[in-house]
């Protein structure tokens, strides 16, 4: 399996207010690079939102704007491959609504939502969220809400989803963004 774990954390409510990215890219069913940065959004920070990241407008203050961030990673965004998240319909609307404020086009490629994968295959669970995955699956996850962490558990739990009922179960879950 190849594929790109994709976690984003908002300063706020809104969409287009991203602070902090990370992609955990996997190749050949093996974690082979992660990327991490902190953005500065051109948004408030809400406390909330701190509260739950830790992340504050001081962390981010010399951290370059979502243009910069979207030249080096705009390659792993194409019509031929897979990113991933956890809860994707939050982490597709980030993105979405990130480019569009700043006037960049949406590229076309496929996504696929851990959480409708994990619905499906472990409907035993009482919920289906990322620390509610990780304890079930024996997933390390250290610090959640802390991108890094989050896109490498989501990366782990689509993994076993892959080796416990193999990939031909996952296709129908995947779909085009763009």
């Amino acid at each position: 399996m190849n594929f790109v774990a994709m976690d984003f954390e908002t300063a706020n409510a809104k969409r287009d207010s991203a602070c902090s990215l990370a992609l955990t890219i996997v190749r050949n069913s093996q974690v082979t690079d992660e990327f991490y940065t902190l953005i500065k959004p051109e948004s408030d920070f809400f406390w909330r939102n701190v509260q739950i990241h830790g992340i504050h407008e001081t962390d981010v203050a010399s951290a370059p704007k979502f243009p910069e961030v979207w030249d080096h990673i705009a390659p792993f965004f194409q019509r031929d491959r897979l990113v991933i998240a956890h809860n994707a319909p939050f982490d597709t609307g980030v993105l979405r609504q990130t480019l569009a404020h700043y006037g960049i086009g949406a590229p076309e490629y496929l996504s696929m939502d851990t959480v409708k994968t994990s619905k499906r295959f472990y409907p035993e669970l009482p919920n289906h969220k990322l620390d509610t995955m990780c304890d079930a699956l024996n997933i390390e996850l250290q610090h959640h809400h802390n991108a890094l962490d989050d896109s490498l558990a989501c990366a782990n739990i689509l993994l076993t989803e892959a080796q416990q009922f193999g990939t031909e179960q996952l296709k129908p879950f995947v779909r085009v963004q763009g």
